[in-house]
């Protein structure tokens, strides 16, 4: 068996909601850097519904594209477990959380308030262009403001038998 990625290697039981750097490399003298801006409780709350989901992509991603951010803006896009997203941005400089902590606050806050119609809610624009909820997208914009955000992973813990470690998560 492969060995297990990063973001797998996670403790999901313990990280909180916020804004962790799950990754950083350097791509043509570029950091680029991946941030899970985690909104849910992995496995202790509901998920974000799909339809929800899908308009927080495509509001928040047309935000960030055209902040005054948008030359370093790589991806925005969902985490398969439907607790988050990833954003991922090249710098030249390696950057933290906490260096974008405004930039994600400020998103949410545009998506707390959003009462447009759906950026690229089309058919010829999007490949499920039904699947959108923006009422329960603010809601859940609203809602990640509304929590204390942690910046560092928690940290692992590790089970030992005396002094041997035999198991770390």
């Amino acid at each position: 068996m492969k060995p297990l990625i990063a973001s797998f290697q996670v403790d999901h039981t313990r990280i909180g909601y916020g804004i962790f750097s799950s990754r950083c490399d350097m791509v043509n003298g570029a950091f680029v850097t991946t941030f899970d801006v985690r909104m849910k409780l992995p496995n202790r709350e509901p998920a974000i519904h799909p339809g929800a989901m899908h308009t927080i992509e495509h509001v928040v991603a047309t935000y960030l594209r055209n902040s005054r951010f948008r030359d370093h803006v790589v991806y925005w896009g969902p985490m398969g477990c439907l607790t988050g997203f990833y954003f991922i941005v090249s710098t030249m400089e390696k950057i933290e959380p906490r260096d974008i902590e405004p930039l994600i606050r400020s998103a949410f806050r545009h998506m707390a308030g959003y009462r447009g119609e759906v950026p690229g809610a089309t058919p010829e624009n999007c490949g499920n262009y039904l699947l959108h909820d923006l009422p329960m997208a603010r809601l859940e914009a609203k809602t990640f403001l509304s929590k204390t955000w942690q910046f560092e992973y928690p940290k692992t813990r590790r089970a030992k038998a005396g002094a041997r470690v035999v198991f770390d998560a």
